[in-house]
């Protein structure tokens, strides 16, 4: 069984640029290619996630945990990539690569809706 999250997104165009660009999604398709509301789809390492401007898909401020091994390489991979750090400067777990209590390594990235991917690396 494969879960698939789904974020809300105002522009889906703007969305998929965002993953595929900074954090090197690839993109699979948008219904319709233009206009809106629409619906994409992206993947990375075979995991998918779907982008979506219809009303009724979820809310703005999703959150979507990510499994990552070597979680200090992928986030230095984004930041050359584009990845914006500046826009949560009182959240550490948003700067960078962070020990939680719960003994995972963790960083998050915002996209452009305000949607919350989680990095996460567990321990070996």
């Amino acid at each position: 069984m494969n879960i698939i999250p789904s974020m809300r997104c105002r522009d889906v165009a703007r969305s998929v640029a965002f993953y595929t660009t900074v954090l090197d999604f690839k993109h699979h398709g948008t219904w319709p290619e233009t206009g809106s509301p629409s619906f994409g789809i992206v993947s990375r390492e075979g995991a998918e996630l779907h982008l979506s401007s219809h009303s009724g898909d979820g809310t703005f401020g999703n959150v979507a945990s990510v499994l990552v091994h070597d979680i200090d390489h992928l986030f230095q991979q984004y930041v050359a990539r584009g990845l914006n750090t500046t826009s949560k400067m009182d959240s550490p777990v948003h700067q960078g690569p962070t020990d939680q209590t719960w003994g995972t390594r963790e960083f998050y990235v915002d996209d452009p809706d305000g949607n919350t991917l989680r990095f996460v690396q567990r321990p070996a």
